[in-house]
């Protein structure tokens, strides 16, 4: 694993449940950490969906292992980068060796 190849600055952002003033209970994606990652497979590939062509962005971010790193699930943390929002669809713990992680993410439509 190359460091110096880590010059991408990503946040993950983690789904949390929020009361507001008068008790009702909502969800909020709230900024959870960030930290420095590659991008590799950044695809434009295209879907033709209800007549409309729509992209779907598809990539990995590569990060050094971590304990915030390590605790990342699908469900509960997206990433965000560059202004797009991607949910992470898989993630690969690299053989075990806690050196790295690997998150496959979806580019999120909006």
């Amino acid at each position: 694993m190359n460091i110096a190849l880590m010059n991408i600055r990503i946040i993950f952002q983690k789904n949390s449940v929020i009361t507001d003033a008068i008790g009702n209970h909502r969800n909020a994606w709230e900024d959870h950490f960030s930290c420095y990652a590659t991008i590799n497979g950044e695809s434009g590939s295209e879907d033709e969906t209800a007549g409309q062509t729509v992209s779907n962005g598809r990539c990995a971010f590569t990060v050094r292992w971590c304990r915030e790193t390590a605790v990342v699930t699908e469900t509960e943390y997206r990433i965000l980068w560059n202004d797009c929002l991607y949910n992470i669809t898989g993630i690969d713990h690299q053989n075990n060796k806690r050196k790295s992680l690997k998150f496959w993410c979806e580019k999120v439509r909006r």
